[in-house]
């Protein structure tokens, strides 16, 4: 499942906090309203990224436009193996728990979910005490959010870049800086395919 942008989950949340209580999904122009955009061109795109992600589909000859796709979408449990730092690196921490989630986030290899503790996503729309969901993997492509164990005790979610001799992890929060560390060590044990906030 894509990663949503801090706008595309606010109007995901909208579009599943009203189907609770309305039988109607909002408007496009109500939508803008709510979020105080003056354009339905860029809610436009939003809302395709939505449709891409398979959270939401057109409905077609409908002056709503979309809706949410069916909410009775069933859902699987994938362990939750405690905290893992968004921010300093902290002590990697197992549980034998188990957290819902949404089918299409259980696909591909073997997935697991972690809550981040800290604050060095937030320019990714990752908050502290939200759950990601992270898809088992040694090796990961260059700019790919990652979880990194840090000489073998100390876990860290952040971006990857990878060069010859180091390997840099990056926040996403212009207060602080990069993290350079040599090759071996670092080792990544999974790849972000998922965020899951609880209000």
């Amino acid at each position: 499942m894509m990663r949503l942008t801090r706008r595309q989950q606010e109007i995901y949340d909208i579009l599943r906090s009203d189907a609770e209580i309305m039988q109607q999904p909002p408007t496009y122009d109500e939508l803008c309203q709510r979020l105080g955009l003056s354009s339905r061109g860029s809610l436009h795109k939003h809302i395709q990224a939505l449709v891409v992600a398979g959270l939401v589909e057109p409905m077609a000859g409908k002056q709503r436009g979309i809706r949410l796709v069916s909410t009775d979408q069933p859902e699987q449990g994938i362990p939750m193996l405690g905290r893992i730092a968004a921010g300093r690196p902290i002590e990697a921490v197992e549980q034998t728990e188990s957290i819902s989630v949404p089918d299409p986030m259980t696909g591909g290899n073997p997935r697991y979910a972690l809550q981040v503790s800290g604050d060095s996503m937030i320019d990714e729309g990752i908050f502290d005490g939200d759950y990601v969901v992270i898809e088992q993997s040694a090796a990961a492509d260059n700019g790919d959010i990652v979880v990194a164990l840090i000489d073998q005790q100390e876990t860290t979610l952040k971006r990857l870049e990878q060069k010859p001799g180091k390997i840099i992890l990056h926040p996403a929060n212009t207060a602080m800086s990069a993290m350079v560390y040599k090759p071996d060590q670092i080792q990544i044990q999974g790849i972000l395919r998922g965020l899951i906030r609880y209000y």
